[in-house]
């Protein structure tokens, strides 16, 4: 029986690794009973990817929209704030989940998230930052549309299908991350991005997340306890 060849090796090790991730999830998820609330803004792309996170546990995700006159992204923390205070649920941790858009508001966003107990996953200034850097990193400011090229270019190439397309309310994004792309990798970029700046003025923190905060939380709920 001849050696398999290179890439079949690679899926076999993709394979071994995320039934690893898989499991050690499951068990966090058994042994754990610490509940989250998601706030997220927008279309579908970030619950989608968080509701496949915590799949199984006892924590939310919720979706609000703060189009219109006169809303930003402090309403965003309002409303979370509001959803918290309202449940009859008790919450051990609560995340609001947004972008940097066209508001004028996303550090008074921050500051009153911090002055309620709200924990923020930003990104500054696409959620799309977070896919990247499950294959590569980046430290230049790009637009959110090459984002998106970035993203395309990287999963054709480790997927073998010249044809994907990027779909932001993909269902199976997050699962195609976790087989194409280096979540561990992704964590320790986005990291390093953050070293990259200093100060409160996290407008102008570009290209920065803290996406990979929630998702270390999510993975290990066991380190809050």
């Amino acid at each position: 029986m001849g050696l398999l060849p290179k890439y079949k090796i690679e899926e076999i090790k993709k394979a071994r690794k995320q039934e690893k991730m898989d499991k050690k999830r499951k068990v966090a998820v058994r042994n754990m009973s610490v509940s989250f609330l998601i706030v997220c803004e927008g279309t579908r792309t970030e619950p989608n990817y968080f509701e496949a996170l915590i799949k199984d546990r006892n924590s939310d995700v919720r979706e609000v929209k703060i189009e219109g006159e006169g809303r930003g992204t402090v309403s965003l923390i309002k409303q979370t704030i509001a959803m918290r205070d309202k449940s009859n649920k008790e919450f051990d941790r609560v995340w609001a989940v947004f972008d940097k858009d066209d508001f004028e508001d996303f550090n008074d966003a921050i500051r009153l998230a911090a002055k309620n107990h709200i924990n923020c996953a930003w990104s500054n200034e696409s959620f799309e930052l977070w896919y990247y850097l499950h294959f590569q990193f980046l430290d230049t400011g790009v637009s959110r549309s090459q984002y998106i090229e970035m993203i395309e270019r990287e999963i054709r190439k480790r997927t073998n299908s010249p044809a994907y397309k990027y779909q932001k309310k993909d269902p199976s994004t997050f699962k195609l991350l976790q087989s194409s792309g280096d979540e561990a990798q992704a964590i320790r970029r986005a990291q390093k991005l953050r070293k990259a700046f200093a100060g409160t003025d996290y407008a102008s923190h570009k290209p920065c997340t803290t996406v990979d905060k929630l998702v270390e939380e999510l993975t290990h709920p066991e380190e809050l306890l």
